[in-house]
């Protein structure tokens, strides 16, 4: 897609927000702004720096998500005669997931982030409307449904997480991906108080619990606040910010409605901090103090009574334990005890995990995630198994943001490993952004990589929440995924 294009797509979301930015307006922005700028360049980057290569082979790629199918594209544009099989079940699978915070925040509704798989199939590329059941890398073969047998000569393992709901005492089932059947979650998520962005109808009815919240506020009388929880687990998580964002579109809903004095917002990480680099740790602990959040670090959701309206969490923490001469240092023992908490309102972020089928199979590990080495993503036993996004044991690296450097890397490694070459030319270095949604107008662009330091690709202070980003998070980002990303040209 040319550049044109691409910025007449930015234009068209544009109109659908009048109140916000009119055409005009964002024309004369993007005219006079160098983020506009790197934007615009970064969406049609690839189309004349990728070489054509002879390489011959048979790829197999599991999974027709973002992940997937950017590769598809990316794979096909670098071939000159691409032998190419996409395997995904997902009608919607290319749906722009990361839309689903803007859902839960009223911007947005769930049919501006809904694309049909089957309109970025790229040219050429085969595509099977089935799921894999079994893999066999030992003879470079995935089933799929049980029966068809499919052979390769490279495999490429992008099928996402799941979403483990019902890992959660008091909830049921698992989400493999966002958009399909999701009857056995939403018996008790998205009513009665609990609710979740990390589906798509759980995005909608997100706002909808926010606005019950609001009314719930308005209408409260008695002593003490209502309470609104929200939680993040103890396994690793896609959009790791997702859960504090939530609680920062929440926060200003009620404050717009006028009920923010009435209502108590807390947070419960498993883990030990707000985030894993400490710059930003420090801006969050920062806007957390300014908006009166409350937050207690190592507590783990495992249990809700929906009827009650209980939240059982498993509070966690390190004592000294008995004096170990040899090391000359004391044994450190975990302790942990269960504490409730009453809610009003509870935004639960599942637990996670590989599907089952990964996890169990020869090309996962004990873990579930699949082993790749981490700069390459080529798979630590299997040299001609590839993995990326969010399936794949790679430090942090959870977020589309992170597809979006992997994806270039991993088709470098493979057509050279398809060329017969022995040195693998690209590294992924960690890059990881994610766009902290703190208000409706404001964004943190958190932009870092395994040195766990902010890895800015702006001149600003990567800590400072900016309107700026929110235009970026608004009206670029999904464009350039669609348009730029998809096609693999971004």
């Amino acid at each position: 897609m040319s550049k044109n294009q691409i910025l007449e797509e930015i234009l068209n979301e544009v109109d659908k927000h009048p109140e916000i930015m009119s055409r005009r307006d964002a024309l004369k922005y993007m005219s006079v702004s160098p983020l506009a700028a790197s934007v615009l360049a970064g969406a049609t980057v690839g189309a004349t720096s990728v070489s054509a290569s002879d390489a011959q082979g048979k790829i197999v790629i599991v999974g027709g998500g973002l992940a997937g199918m950017s590769t598809a594209a990316r794979l096909s544009n670098t071939l000159s005669n691409p032998d190419i099989t996409v395997i995904e079940p997902d009608p919607t699978s290319v749906s722009y997931q990361p839309g689903q915070t803007l859902i839960a925040g009223g911007v947005w509704e769930k049919e501006d982030i809904i694309y049909n798989r089957d309109e970025f199939v790229p040219s050429g590329v085969t595509l099977i409307k089935g799921s894999v059941t079994a893999f066999d890398p030992e003879n470079n073969t995935v089933t799929v449904d049980g029966k068809d047998v499919i052979s390769y000569d490279q495999l490429i393992i992008a099928t996402g997480l799941m979403l483990n709901y019902g890992a959660i005492k008091g909830l049921e089932g698992e989400i493999t991906s966002s958009g399909t059947d999701n009857a056995i979650v939403k018996q008790k998520i998205g009513k009665d108080g609990v609710y979740s962005i990390y589906f798509r109808d759980g995005a909608a009815d997100t706002y909808k619990g926010i606005q019950e919240l609001i009314a719930q506020a308005k209408a409260h009388t008695g002593e003490g606040k209502l309470q609104a929880l929200f939680t993040h687990p103890n396994t690793p998580i896609k959009c790791g910010g997702a859960p504090k964002k939530i609680m920062y579109l929440t926060h200003d809903l009620l404050t717009k409605a006028g009920v923010r004095d009435k209502v108590e917002l807390i947070f419960n990480p498993n883990g030990g901090a707000m985030f894993g680099v400490p710059e930003y740790h420090e801006a969050i602990l920062q806007q957390f103090k300014d908006r009166d959040f409350k937050w207690n670090y190592a507590h783990n959701l495992v249990e809700i009574d929906t009827e009650n309206k209980v939240a059982v969490f498993n509070h966690h923490w390190k004592e000294k334990g008995e004096y170990d001469k040899d090391l000359e240092e004391y044994m450190m023992v975990t302790k942990s005890e269960k504490v409730e908490f009453k809610y009003d309102f509870i935004h639960v972020t599942p637990p996670m995990k590989a599907p089952d089928v990964v996890g169990n199979s020869a090309v996962g590990s004990e873990q579930g995630w699949v082993p790749v080495k981490k700069e390459t993503l080529q798979h630590v036993k299997f040299s001609n198994v590839w993995c990326l996004g969010d399936v794949a044991a790679v430090p942090m690296g959870k977020t589309g943001g992170s597809v979006r450097k992997q994806y270039k890397v991993l088709v470098d490694n493979l057509v050279a490993t398809m060329e017969g070459k022995k040195e693998l030319p690209s590294a992924y270095g960690g890059y990881t952004v994610c766009p902290l949604i703190t208000s409706i107008g404001t964004v943190m662009l958190a932009e870092f990589d395994w040195s766990k330091k902010p890895t800015p690709s702006f001149p600003l202070d990567p800590t400072q929440e900016r309107w700026i980003w929110w235009l970026l998070k608004v009206y670029a980002l999904k464009p350039m995924t669609i348009y730029g990303m998809l096609p693999g040209r971004a």
